[in-house]
């Protein structure tokens, strides 16, 4: 909360913090009541911003609250109590209400404070404004010098008795000297300077009397703290060296220690206190007792410096150990998270699921790895707190070496069953990831050998559709038997693949122990098309080979001009119309279906073209016949002409006649 924003309400100084504390070193908080005060809200803003200042540590240690209600009414009172009940019933150890005596004597309420204090959760104290109070001066402020700050005890003091022989004498009654007691002035003057260095002696013996209490009191308390912090307070740190197994023993033993340096904070405040007083007698003393304070000052110095400097590497021991204890209770949760998801069956529906899980289990195997590195600094700062020497020897102090040894042994146990688990881990992890990586590379598998599935169907649905012509002539037949050939190779490869993708399916199942969706859907399914692909393929080729055989004869009749045996022409018509029938009849799969090449548009254009061949071959038959006909005719006239001349060679003399 900052004081800006409520700075016109701390103005009113509803409450205060004076700075002032209890026996038990707790806080004095005090709030003066006036009979005009009636807002409950600023003093709970009031409240809320006041005990937001001081520490956790201070809080701890409890707020005695001043209520002081001369002016105020008792109803406003009794809210007042009530309401730090709801604001600080945690912080609060007592409320001091304070009221007239009149008050008390003649008030009959039915709050009563002593009744109340369990549902309060702390004690009321009435207190009247007759109540003998002592502030301790260098406690108070400009601000709050005429407020109530905390009770205690005033200490008595013993006075010195101080006489002025001058005074007494004028203090006598008046007389006239007579003439016979003239004489005697000089004798009275003589006793007066007797009485006068008597005096004088008087009051030094009295300064040196007090000036050597002063010093045997400074010794006394000096000697009184020296021997509690060597003693007591020595012995209370030598017996609480333990460093605790867990995050709550190291807290237990934290505030155990605070309980401590409260204890030896006491006696710091009484040597601050001697030492201003050694100090102010430093001053004004003597060579004798010069040397004597100081000798004093400098043991209660070593000796509170010296317990100080343990007070302070205790502390620093424990808010190590904290720390330790703390990492290793969240290294201790990693790896138990770590295990938890090792053991869990590992079930994933896809190769992204598994990737996702892998990636998982590698973070929080470097989480684990990151903690354990931390652990081992944490243990490293802790083992040389513990081992620091002291800068000067204390044998009297110094813990137990056995203690010691078990707390240095106990955290080496620690950070080595750490590191033995972290082991244990990681070999389970490389486990792990090899068995995700096989089942990564299992779904490959599956995926890749669905993908040729769906290939090799899609290289059947282009060989059904579109691989339907047979060529014009023998030279494009046999480039598109070149082609198709090549087709055929890239599907046989295809399958192979798939085939192999399969294997490695069944391979990795047997190692990982699990089923596979390809054995009982994939693999019939890439058996099945690819069967359809093989009938479908050979009969294209058939088809493309029986067309190569009729182009090919079919070219050799039509470029041979001058004998052309019937049989060639027979060999056409018949190569024509086997293949005409092939091309109307659909390709049979062998589960009983059929399927035809391309649209009947296709079939009908193909089969167009082979009639056209056999048109042209016709034609070329027609001309054969014709010219044989031609042929035979001039044949006949030649041999009646050869005839003739035959026999008009044989009878010449008729022919003469």
């Amino acid at each position: 909360m900052e004081a800006n924003s409520i700075l016109p309400i701390l103005k009113k100084k509803l409450a205060f913090l004076s700075g002032g504390k209890d026996r038990r070193s707790g806080l004095i908080l005090t709030i003066p009541l006036n009979s005009d005060q009636t807002s409950m809200e600023e003093l709970s803003a009031t409240l809320d911003y006041l005990l937001s200042i001081p520490s956790e540590k201070c809080k701890t240690r409890g707020f005695t609250v001043i209520v002081d209600g001369r002016r105020s009414q008792w109803n406003i009172v009794k809210t007042v109590v009530l309401m730090l009940q709801n604001v600080i019933p945690a912080e609060v150890s007592l409320v001091c209400v304070v009221k007239p005596d009149e008050f008390w004597d003649k008030k009959v309420t039915h709050f009563c404070f002593w009744k109340e204090k369990d549902r309060l959760g702390f004690e009321v104290s009435p207190l009247s404004q007759h109540t003998h109070t002592h502030t301790h001066t260098h406690t108070h402020t400009e601000s709050f010098k005429n407020s109530l700050f905390y009770l205690c005890r005033s200490a008595d003091c013993a006075l010195l008795p101080s006489f002025d022989p001058e005074t007494v004498l004028q203090s006598a009654p008046a007389w006239c000297p007579m003439e016979e007691e003239l004489l005697a002035q000089p004798q009275v003057m003589k006793l007066l300077d007797s009485l006068r260095e008597q005096y004088t002696k008087y009051q030094e013996l009295c300064r040196q009397r007090s000036k050597r209490a002063q010093l045997d009191e400074v010794h006394a308390k000096v000697l009184q703290v020296v021997n509690w912090l060597q003693g007591p307070g020595s012995e209370l740190l030598k017996t609480h060296q333990a460093i605790g197994d867990s995050i709550r023993a190291a807290q237990a033993l934290q505030q155990k220690h605070e309980e401590i340096e409260s204890q030896h904070s006491e006696w710091f405040a009484v040597y601050m206190e001697l030492n201003q007083q050694i100090a102010a007698l430093l001053s004004a003393g003597e060579e004798e007792e010069v040397v004597e304070l100081k000798a004093l000052q400098q043991q209660l110095s070593d000796v509170c410096y010296r317990q100080a400097s343990q007070l302070e590497t205790r502390q620093n021991v424990l808010q190590a150990a904290q720390i330790f204890h703390s990492t290793t209770q969240e290294l201790s949760q990693q790896l138990d998270g770590l295990l938890g998801m090792l053991c869990a069956d590992v079930s994933p529906a896809d190769g992204a699921s598994i990737q996702q899980n892998l990636k998982l289990l590698e973070e929080k195997l470097q989480t684990v790895e990151s903690g354990l590195g931390s652990l081992r600094q944490k243990g490293t700062v802790l083992l040389e707190q513990m081992c620091t020497p002291w800068p000067w020897p204390l044998e009297e102090t110094e813990s137990p070496a056995g203690e010691q040894q078990d707390n240095v042994q106990h955290i080496q146990a620690v950070m080595e069953e750490m590191e033995l688990r972290k082991q244990r881990c990681e070999d389970m992890v490389d486990v792990r990831r090899l068995k995700m990586l096989q089942m990564v590379q299992l779904f490959k598998c599956e995926e890749d050998a669905l993908q040729a599935v769906e290939w090799l169907s899609e290289l059947l649905d282009a060989l059904l559709k579109t691989h339907v012509r047979l060529g014009d002539d023998s030279q494009e037949t046999k480039t598109m038997l070149d082609k198709h050939k090549k087709f055929v190779d890239v599907a046989q490869s295809t399958y192979d693949y798939g085939r192999q993708l399969l294997q490695a399916t069944v391979v990795l199942c047997q190692s990982l122990r699990c089923t596979t969706r390809s054995s009982g859907d994939t693999l019939p399914r890439l058996n099945r098309v690819w069967k359809q692909f093989s009938v479908t393929a050979d009969e294209r080729q058939q088809r493309l080979e029986l067309a190569l055989n009729f182009h090919t004869v079919a070219e050799r009749v039509r470029q041979d001009l001058v004998c052309v045996e019937a049989e060639a022409l027979d060999d056409v018509d018949t190569l024509g119309k086997t293949l005409l029938d092939r091309i109307s009849m659909p390709v049979i799969f062998p589960d009983g279906s059929e399927q035809f090449f391309g649209s009947p548009t296709d079939t009908a254009a193909a089969a167009e073209g082979v009639r056209e061949r056999l048109l042209l071959v016709e034609e070329r038959r027609l001309q054969l016949q014709e010219a044989r006909l031609g042929n035979d005719g001039e044949e006949v006239e030649v041999l009646n002409g050869m005839e003739g001349r035959l026999d008009d060679e044989s009878h010449p003399g008729c022919s003469l006649g």
